[in-house]
C-alpha cells in the first residue's frame, strides 16, 4: 500500500505541478542562467547510492565553495533559490526520485555519504528501507538552516543536530503505520511542525555521545518494518 501511494502521489503530483515547474524553472534561469536542476549523490536503502534532485537553490558550483550545509545568510544561495527554500518548493523535484523508487514518502532523509559513515549503525536499522522525502525529524527541523550558526557548522550538525535526528527517525520507524504516515504527509503539506516527546530527546552532546554510537533506547525494536 505505501508503494502503491508513493506512486500515484508522484505521478499527479508531477502532472498537477507541471505548470509550476515550468514558472520556477523560467524563474532560476533568468536568475543567472544557471542549470534549473541540482542533483546530489545520496545514500538509500541497502547503502546503494543514487541522486537526490531538487531546483537549483545556490549559485552555480556553490558546493565546490563551501560546506556541504548552509547557514543563516548564506551568500551562495540565490534571491530566487531563498525564496524556494522558505517555501520548500527547492523539494518538488524529488517527486521524480519517488517515483523511480529511490525514496518513499515517508521516511528518514537521505544522508550524503560521510554522514551515513560517521552513523554506520544507526542507518544501517534506517537503510533497511528507502529514505523518504519527510519524516518526524523533517518537521522538527523544517528550518534547520537557522539553528545552524556560522562557525563550526559542520560540526555541530554532526555531534548535535544529526544524531537527534536519527533517534527521531528511529523511534518513528519502530512505530509507524500506514496512518500514522498520512498523518505525517498531511503536517509535512500544512506547514507544521513536529514537537517531540520528553523521551525523544537524548543527551546528544559532543561530549556524551560520539559519532557511530547508538542512543541508549536504539537496543529496542530493531526490526524495522519494510
Amino acid at each position: 500500500m505505501r508503494r502503491l501511494l508513493d506512486i500515484l502521489v508522484a505521478a499527479l503530483g508531477l502532472a498537477i505541478l507541471s505548470p509550476l515547474f515550468a514558472l520556477v524553472a523560467l524563474a532560476i534561469k533568468l536568475q543567472d542562467g544557471g542549470p534549473v536542476f541540482y542533483s546530489q549523490t545520496r545514500v538509500g536503502r541497502g547503502f546503494r547510492k543514487f541522486r537526490l534532485y531538487k531546483f537549483r537553490s545556490m549559485t552555480p558550483g556553490a558546493d565546490r565553495l563551501g560546506p556541504p550545509l548552509t547557514v543563516p545568510a548564506d551568500p551562495r544561495i540565490t534571491r530566487v533559490g531563498g525564496f524556494l527554500r522558505r517555501s520548500k518548493l527547492d523539494e518538488l523535484p524529488q517527486l521524480f526520485n519517488l517515483l523511480r523508487g529511490d525514496m518513499r514518502l515517508v521516511g528518514a532523509r537521505p544522508e550524503l555519504e560521510r554522514y551515513v559513515e560517521m552513523f554506520r549503525r544507526e542507518y544501517t536499522l534506517l537503510l533497511q528501507d528507502r529514505p523518504g522525502i519527510t519524516d518526524p525529524a523533517s518537521l522538527a527541523y523544517r528550518h534547520e538552516h537557522l539553528v545552524l550558526s556560522a562557525n563550526g557548522v559542520e560540526e555541530q550538525y554532526v555531534t548535535e543536530i544529526l544524531p537527534h535526528k536519527l533517534a527521531l527517525s528511529l523511534d518513528y520507524a519502530r512505530e509507524r503505520t500506514f496512518l500514522s504516515d498520512l498523518g505525517i504527509v498531511a503536517r509535512t503539506l500544512l506547514g507544521l511542525s513536529w514537537t517531540p516527546r520528553p523521551s525523544d530527546r537524548p543527551d546528544v552532546t559532543a561530549q556524551s555521545r560520539q559519532p557511530g554510537t547508538l542512543p541508549a533506547d536504539s537496543a529496542k525494536g530493531r526490526n524495522l518494518p519494510s
